[in-house]
């Protein structure tokens, strides 16, 4: 697993480059063995994120054994993860206790950020999905309105996304 921590804050300009843009999210939040304590991800649906890759699932479950580590994640709705990212599904089972997803109030559903955040000044922020734009950046000062807002919305969120659906 290399680490891309070290490098600068990558430029988002396509679908891939995003892609490339969480995983030096998730490598900045967790490296050293993370002084981030809490990994906040915002999405409608997650459909883009790259959550079966297994070099996140590496980096997140040594991230995951320090102690109160979460990883927030807040969506409109989590129907096609199952589909779309069946290793994440079956990596979180082993993490219940520490990955907690919550679904968005509806009035607010429709216009969640696409975004990974960490207490530590790490941002990764898509702003234009259309043409896949965005910014990442290693700075506290960019990361604390979002950080404002998306707990605003956390705290008028229900939990969602079971780990395991119940059957009759």
């Amino acid at each position: 697993m290399s680490d891309d921590a070290d490098a600068g804050p990558p430029v988002i300009d396509s679908r891939a480059a995003f892609a490339a843009a969480v995983q030096w999210g998730f490598a900045r939040a967790t490296r050293d063995g993370g002084r981030s304590r809490r990994i906040v991800c915002v999405d409608r649906d997650f459909a883009n994120w790259p959550l079966d890759a297994p070099e996140l699932h590496a980096r997140l479950t040594a991230w995951l054994k320090g102690a109160q580590r979460q990883l927030v994640l807040l969506a409109a709705t989590y129907d096609d993860v199952p589909r779309r990212h069946p290793r994440f599904v079956g990596w979180r089972r082993h993490f219940a206790h520490a990955v907690f997803p919550f679904a968005a109030p509806e009035d607010q559903a429709a216009t969640l950020p696409t975004l990974l955040l960490d207490d530590d000044g790490t941002l990764v922020r898509l702003i234009d999905a259309v043409h896949w734009r965005g910014r990442a950046s290693a700075d506290e000062r960019s990361v604390l309105p979002w950080r404002e807002q998306i707990d605003a919305v956390l705290q008028r969120s229900e939990t969602a996304f079971p780990v395991q659906s119940l059957g009759l």
